[in-house]
């Protein structure tokens, strides 16, 4: 089918992403800046990151949404009726300033926003899968990517720019409109039944119904141990970074605004330019060489922020390493979101993609813990020397799984699988 086809349905959901992301954003990468403002340490900081743990269990949360039909058109429903559970504790969140409210309480609303951020995202990306053809998820993880780049400009940059000049509430209240638009927007979509997978298979998975069985059987399919490994590891190292660059530009002097600038606005427009460009990357050379050459640009990165700082390059250095890191970060993150959809069984696209999605967030949270406490007791010389010497084993692991795997037609779909095994 005409790949244009394809593009109305791929911008929408890239746009209900970004809506849906952005929040998330704010709470996880544009609140350590507000929270280092107030005095918070680092390893408070890092703590806060715990506000993701429901994300640990995406494959718990996605079982109702794939054993309970909710009406014909169920991913599409449960995406609704999640997407209002956000938006109240957004509202909710608002009500409690950071400087008023005790920090259990504060802790307890943001995992609630985090809760709904999270399962309102299993199944409107099920329903990705199941609309797409497999030609069209590599697209798909980057144009997600993209989304989210995207939303790091509204939710790091611009959010912080308000919550500046305005206060708490504001930002939360405009990331609250954005849910709903994507509320809104969700009865545009609808599973189609011939395009992705073969009915017979979506049947016969349903009857079967999601169990521990089926969770336990992902992980023995082909290549998916080194999978589990990469989905840990490969991006969250790189993310950890993102976490504590905000605070790290203003322990070095830059005002809370121009950080805005700099890594929300310019490094959101960079991250969503690369996420595009690594699709490209991946489909043209393959995942065989994408997966190493961009952890050998995240290692690089990596060093030159850590120089940039160590050796005070100055503020202009500074910048561009930031942006640096927002490059890969978009190469990365696109990679990785497409390569999730290819590991999903037929009609159990939310229960797979939820497995994934909590080992990811496994990574991606318990990384940036460690790395506060880390910075707390080493200094920034400390964390950047870890961080570089797990960037390394990661590039060597890699490089070690590509040349004991054997070549693959270019013109083969890309997995991972292929590609580390």
């Amino acid at each position: 089918m005409n790949t244009t086809f394809w593009w109305p349905r791929q911008l929408l959901i890239g746009w209900i992403n970004l809506a849906l992301t952005a929040p998330l954003i704010y709470l996880f990468i544009g609140l350590p800046l507000v929270m280092r403002e107030h005095g918070w340490s680092a390893t408070q900081i890092g703590l806060m990151q715990m506000t993701g743990l429901p994300a640990l269990g995406k494959f718990l949360l996605a079982t109702p949404i794939d054993r309970w039909q909710v009406g014909r058109n169920n991913y599409r429903n449960w995406g609704m009726l999640l997407g209002v559970g956000y938006i109240a504790t957004l509202l909710l969140l608002g009500l409690h300033d950071l400087a008023e409210t005790p920090f259990a309480l504060l802790f307890v609303l943001a995992m609630a926003v985090s809760l709904f951020g999270t399962w309102v995202d299993l199944p409107i990306n099920a329903l990705a899968i199941r609309m797409l053809p497999q030609t069209q998820r590599m697209q798909a993880g980057a144009i997600r990517s993209t989304a989210t780049s995207l939303a790091a400009i509204i939710g790091g940059g611009l959010m912080l720019i308000l919550h500046s000049r305005t206060g708490w509430a504001a930002p939360l209240y405009v990331l609250s409109l954005g849910v709903l638009s994507a509320v809104l927007l969700l009865p545009l979509l609808r599973t189609p039944t011939t395009l992705a997978c073969p009915v017979p298979e979506e049947r016969d998975a349903f009857i079967s119904r999601p169990s521990m069985g089926q969770w336990l059987a992902w992980f023995t399919q082909p290549g998916h141990r080194t999978w589990t490994v990469l989905l840990i590891l490969y991006f969250p190292l790189i993310g950890t970074v993102w976490v504590f660059l905000k605070p790290l530009m203003l322990d070095q002097g830059f005002s809370p605004e121009r950080i805005a600038q700099i890594v929300g606005v310019g490094g959101g427009v960079v991250a969503a330019f690369s996420s595009l460009a690594g699709s490209y990357v991946s489909r043209k050379w393959g995942v065989r060489v994408a997966l190493p050459l961009f952890a050998a640009g995240n290692l690089l990165t990596l060093g030159t922020l850590a120089a940039s700082t160590l050796l005070c390059w100055g503020p202009d250095a500074m910048a561009v390493a930031a942006l640096l890191v927002a490059l890969m970060m978009g190469a990365s993150g696109g990679l990785v979101f497409g390569l999730m959809m290819y590991h999903v069984r037929p009609g159990l696209s939310a229960l797979d993609y939820g497995i994934q999605s909590s080992l990811f967030v496994a990574g991606r949270t318990l990384l940036p813990i460690l790395a506060g406490v880390l910075l707390d007791h080493t200094g920034y010389s400390g964390l950047f020397g870890c961080l570089l010497a797990a960037l390394g084993l990661m590039l060597a692991y890699l490089l070690g799984c590509s040349l004991r795997a054997p070549r693959k037609p270019a013109s083969q779909t890309p997995s991972p699988t292929q590609s580390v095994e």
